[in-house]
């Protein structure tokens, strides 16, 4: 191996505890400990991915692992649904209040660069 992939294989393995700590996206939690932690069940959660609204990345047993930034899109789908919004809607009104605040922030973004 010559020091260009020696450096990329350090540079994976050795991501400090607190990078997945502060990382919104890093799978940590199990479908049993997610469904615990909304107060919903794991056939909910399963019911969301099928609804397209959130894809957990798998473990390498192929179990469910949920991020962050998933549970807060559950847990929002999950205050529709209990306010009487079918689950499909439910689900398509997360993603487009997704999209909108994407857009605002790279909107704000671009004018934070092109402001003189």
């Amino acid at each position: 191996m010559d020091q260009t992939q020696l450096a990329a294989i350090g540079s994976t393995s050795e991501s400090s505890p607190d990078d997945k700590f502060d990382d919104e996206d890093y799978p940590a939690y199990s479908m049993g400990r997610a469904a615990e932690m909304l107060g919903v069940t794991p056939a909910f959660l399963r019911s969301l991915g099928l609804a397209k609204l959130i894809e957990p990345q798998r473990s390498s047993g192929g179990h469910r692992r949920y991020s962050r930034y998933q549970l807060r899109l559950a847990a929002r789908a999950r205050e529709l649904v209990d306010q009487g919004t079918p689950l499909e809607a439910a689900c398509r009104i997360i993603i487009l209040e997704d999209q909108l605040a994407e857009a605002l922030r790279i909107n704000a973004e671009l004018r934070r660069h092109t402001s003189p």
